[in-house]
């Protein structure tokens, strides 16, 4: 039998803050329900703004569909997708 370890006991924060309908499903069974989850604002505020940015680097052709067969050649592709994009 496998033992299912959970966010909570491997001690990982929340990133994602919980949904209004999980919020309240979990007081509607109150003390089963568990602890509330303690999303950090600060941490998605940076979660965001990171998978923005690797949304808009993959709008460049060369860098979404990884033509390039080099590793060297590919950090170069995306690193100069980033340098358009930063002089935007």
């Amino acid at each position: 039998m496998a033992i299912l370890l959970t966010p909570g006991r491997r001690q990982i924060r929340h990133t994602i803050p919980e949904r209004p309908d999980q919020r309240a499903n979990r007081r509607r069974r109150g003390s089963k329900g568990g602890r509330p989850t303690g999303a950090d604002r600060a941490r998605y505020a940076r979660r965001n703004e990171v998978e923005r940015t690797v949304n808009a680097i993959k709008s460049f052709r060369a860098v979404a569909t990884r033509y390039d067969k080099r590793a060297y050649v590919f950090h170069g592709t995306v690193t100069l997708a980033a340098i358009r994009l930063w002089l935007r």
